[in-house]
């Protein structure tokens, strides 16, 4: 039997052996996550995690300096001082968020009347400090659409681990003193910092069951709930549709309930969630949310909902917008990629006429009805969609086609669809965008500015991972998850990623502990690279060689996103795999790992 079978494959899809006594996750949190199994199998080898951080043996003389828009924050070495590993209780890894909330010390800023905000590992709006309390969500509801509607008008005027083994698994972390960043570096981030406009609060989704209610919010909910019932009695929905081509088929829908989105609006458990977006869209004002009502069925059926659901409009727009994954609270996730109309010839097919845009907007209504068909509208569940809108290499203001467009979409989401957005993400954001967002920012409410994040190019894969668990993210946008069709058989989105930061001039070891024979398989990744990784296998017994799985090579952002290897082990021992960063900038490190027993 070989001792080495290195392998080289693209990350995915094998669903996880049970968990042990311990296993290392980071999917929901940065925190070591315990979960106990009084019965493990007994052929799977027993396996523990140790991670170690020590100073780089080199420091990059020329780092090339980030871009203008791009933040270098780094974060203040606060790190646990000592050697050696810790078996109980387990400690975090360190990527673990404590940090991350710190604001690194700026050491020579200028002295300014009104100090700069912190400079947050991400720039993320709606997750400064506040500096007076929210307005309550019943004050002014405005969703996400409705402020870019404003937002479009304002344009137009001129604007610019997972171990699986029987056995403990423990994560240690033992920490040298870092090389810390020139004074100048962390100035330059905090003021790059406060060039981002800064929310007061972050969007807490409400609830829908009609316990949790207030009780003016229960009087608008049973308000509009009687005059749903009267217009349903009366007829007036179906009398103000286009039926009158066809009676037979008035005739028959006198006698259907009114339903939206597959749900009736009366007489059913999820009737309130309904309910409730248009109220929250109308600050419960029941009238208004009525008239909302009525003008969004009529829409429905002038624009053909129902026969729209079944047409087929052809998947050229499919990498423009497509659904992938879920965030950490079960939100699915839709991705919004601008940088795609680049293409000239997908442009012209777009937007060259009003016939090609009118169809651009069916199709993308097609997507959105058929996501929300997905959705949960209990009480309890998830009925909204976690919004992710890529600005890399995005045409800008100046397309009036792409302009006219999109205005005309946002204008049907906001008529149509209320509350659907649990939060707005904008990644890759260039210069323009931030200009164009600090002078329409005094116009958006705040429940809506609570809903958006930015995030600048540099800081656009951390602020995911905040939200998004990294095996949820795709691969382009510095995660772990693939097309099915292309993937390592051995992962799947259902395994777990542990997520670190590799701080500046530091190396970061992860070693896994080996006590029976098996085979090794992990993924290893570092965000944008511009590291040193090397793996190697060092035995227990005096008397045997270590064995070198990959000796220790510089990774570009050129390289495969995504390392996939696996090792037979033969005797009892540790895999070490080492991310060496030279650079003055922290790296995400992202690794997942399962072992698999074998015969001799």
């Amino acid at each position: 039997m070989a001792d080495e079978t290195p392998a080289q494959n693209p990350p995915v899809a094998a669903a996880p052996p049970p968990p042990t006594s311990a296993t290392v996750t980071d999917s929901e949190s940065p925190a070591v996550l315990e979960k106990q199994d009084p019965s493990p199998p007994s052929h799977v080898p027993a396996v523990s995690v140790s991670v170690t951080e020590s100073a780089s043996t080199t420091i990059a003389e020329n780092e090339e300096q980030a871009p203008p828009l791009e933040p270098a924050a780094l974060e203040p070495d606060s790190s646990d001082k000592g050697s050696g590993k810790e078996e109980l209780p387990p400690t975090p890894p360190p990527q673990a968020v404590e940090s991350e909330s710190e604001p690194p010390a700026v050491t020579e800023a200028p002295k300014e009347e009104n100090p700069p905000a912190p400079a947050a590992e991400t720039v993320v709006i709606s997750e400064s400090e506040s500096q007076q309390p929210p307005a309550p969500p019943q004050q002014e509801v405005v969703t996400e659409s409705e402020s870019l509607a404003a937002m479009m008008e304002k344009e137009e005027t001129g604007a610019p681990a997972e171990p699986t083994a029987a056995g403990t698994t423990t994560t240690t972390t033992t920490t040298t003193t870092t090389t810390t960043t020139s004074a100048q570096e962390e100035v330059a981030a905090a003021v790059e910092e406060k060039k981002v406009p800064q929310n007061l609060g972050s969007f807490k989704e409400e609830s829908n069951k009609e316990a949790d209610l207030s009780d003016s919010e229960r009087k608008a909910l049973e308000e509009l709930k009687q005059l749903v019932r009267e217009a349903i009695d009366s007829n007036l929905f179906n009398s103000e549709s286009k039926s009158e081509e066809n009676p037979e088929k008035e005739k028959k829908q006198e006698s259907k309930e009114v339903s939206i989105w597959g749900i009736p609006l009366l007489k059913d458990e999820r009737s309130d969630v309904i309910l409730l977006k248009f109220l929250r869209a109308r600050d419960f004002k029941a009238k208004d949310a009525f008239v909302m009502i009525k003008n969004t069925i009529r829409w429905r059926k002038e624009f053909g909902i129902d026969e729209l659901l079944d047409e087929d409009l052809g998947d050229d727009m499919e990498k423009v917008v497509f659904m992938h994954g879920q965030d950490k609270e079960g939100h699915p996730v839709c991705y919004n990629v601008y940088g795609e109309f680049q293409n000239k010839e997908l442009y012209q097919k777009a937007f060259s006429d009003e016939e090609k845009r009118m169809k651009f907007l069916r199709w993308r209504i097609q997507l959105l009805e058929k996501s929300i068909r997905k959705l949960d509208f209990s009480p309890g569940g998830v009925s909204t969609i976690f919004q992710v809108s890529d600005l890399k290499n995005s045409p800008g203001p100046g397309k009036k086609e792409l302009r006219l467009a999109t205005k005309q979409a946002l204008q049907v989401l906001q008529d149509n669809y209320p509350e659907f957005v649990a939060k707005q993400v904008f990644i890759n954001v260039p210069w323009w965008y931030l200009a164009f967002y600090t002078m329409i920012s005094p116009f958006m409410t705040q429940r809506t500015k609570s809903k958006f994040v930015i995030a600048l190019p540099s800081k656009s894969a951390e602020t995911l991972f905040k939200y998004i668990p990294p095996e949820q993210v795709p691969i382009q946008y510095g995660g772990l998850s693939v097309d099915y069709c292309d993937c390592n058989p051995e992962f799947s989105d259902a395994d777990p990623a542990t997520e670190m930061t590799v701080k500046p001039g530091t190396k970061q070891t992860v070693e896994i502990t080996i006590f029976e024979k098996c085979i090794l398989v992990w993924e290893i990744r570092v965000v944008g690279w511009e590291v040193s990784y090397g793996a190697e296998f060092v035995p227990d017994a005096k008397d045997s060689y270590a064995v070198i799985i990959q000796k220790p090579t510089k990774m570009t952002a050129k390289d495969e996103p995504v390392v996939s290897q696996s090792f037979k082990v033969g005797e009892l021992g540790k895999v070490l795999l080492t991310v060496d960063n030279p650079t003055s900038k922290k790296k995400k490190l992202l690794y997942r790992f399962k072992v698999k027993p074998f015969c001799d």
